[in-house]
């Protein structure tokens, strides 16, 4: 407290003077930070600087085996718990799913057949992708459609433009021929050129017709379906294939028949099935398929994602050397 009024005047004064210093301070450093000069923040690409500089065709990701059917876990048809959203929050960078043509001609997510279970219209699974993807600017996504009734693949083109998801899509330089394995950008080039949607169909591509939808097994190969094959490393698709030149899909899903066209999960085993490491493992595959074919897979495939470790198994795939 002042005991007179100079006192007051000098104290009014040094207060003055000390919010002066401040405003330039903080003048000085919203300068700083706008200089093009300024320390740069390290980018990230699927939330890793790494993989920024890492090609597409060097980089491993645990994917959604049928992405849109989605629903308890006790309900056959499902192979999924979160939405696609939840899936893309939780760190998903690859989702994979099915197409058939619903009884009003709609191009429809639907899992073996429309009247089994019918997830709603192609349309609306990408907008929901493309929305997200507006909202994060700085992931890359890959999808996998299954062509299930042979359609033509215009249809699935006119599907992306009324979703409005066709800018963000990936076509590679050398298209129509193929892109060789070692000729991929990085995830740090694709993003930054807003290329950030990598899409692939099982049946029926046509790069001349639709250049962005490349076909799946120009670039690909997939060990067989359930991972109770005996020999869950070899190439089940393409048949008579060779894993020379082409990246590769683990189906790392452990499943029962319930008739000849109903596969479904084998829920009851999902934690082992989905745990980093031990016997059975997403871990375990992986390491078995690393010995088989001398590289990591691209992609692994598994239902409920969210049961399991599939991030520790994700990130001991991934070292950023290969």
């Amino acid at each position: 407290m002042c005991s007179n009024n100079e006192c007051c005047l000098d104290l009014l004064s040094t207060e003055e003077d000390t919010m002066k210093s401040f405003a330039l301070l903080s003048a000085i450093v919203a300068l700083a930070a706008a200089s093009p000069f300024a320390y740069p923040r390290q980018p990230l690409c699927n939330a890793n600087a790494e993989a920024c500089n890492t090609k597409y065709s060097n980089i491993s990701y645990i994917g959604t085996h049928n992405s849109a059917f989605v629903g308890d876990r006790d309900d056959p048809r499902v192979n999924q718990e979160q939405s696609v959203t939840q899936q893309l929050d939780a760190g998903i960078h690859f989702l994979q799913a099915q197409t058939h043509k619903d009884v009003w001609g709609t191009l429809s997510m639907c899992h073996t057949d429309c009247w089994l279970m019918d997830a709603g219209s192609l349309e609306n699974y990408l907008s929901t992708v493309k929305s997200w993807m507006d909202d994060h600017p700085n992931a890359l996504i890959t999808m996998l459609l299954g062509n299930g009734d042979n359609v033509d693949v215009t249809e699935f083109a006119d599907a992306f433009d009324r979703a409005n998801l066709k800018h963000y899509a990936f076509i590679p330089p050398t298209s129509p021929e193929k892109l060789e394995i070692e000729d991929w950008p990085t995830l740090g080039e694709m993003i930054g050129d807003g290329t950030r949607l990598v899409m692939f169909l099982d049946y029926g591509a046509d790069e001349m017709k639709v250049p962005y939808i490349m076909p799946e097994f120009k670039y690909f190969f997939e060990t067989p379906y359930s991972t109770d094959d005996l020999d869950q490393c070899k190439i089940d698709r393409p048949s008579d294939a060779t894993a020379d030149g082409r990246m590769y899909i683990v189906n790392h899903v452990l499943s029962e028949e319930i008739t000849d066209d109903l596969i479904i999960p084998e829920e009851d085993a999902i934690s082992d099935t989905n745990a980093a490491t031990g016997p059975g493992s997403i871990g375990a595959h992986v390491k078995l398929c690393h010995e088989v074919h001398d590289r990591t897979p691209n992609f692994v495939l598994v239902d409920f994602f969210n049961r399991g470790d599939w991030l520790p198994a994700q990130q001991a795939m991934n070292d950023f050397i290969r």
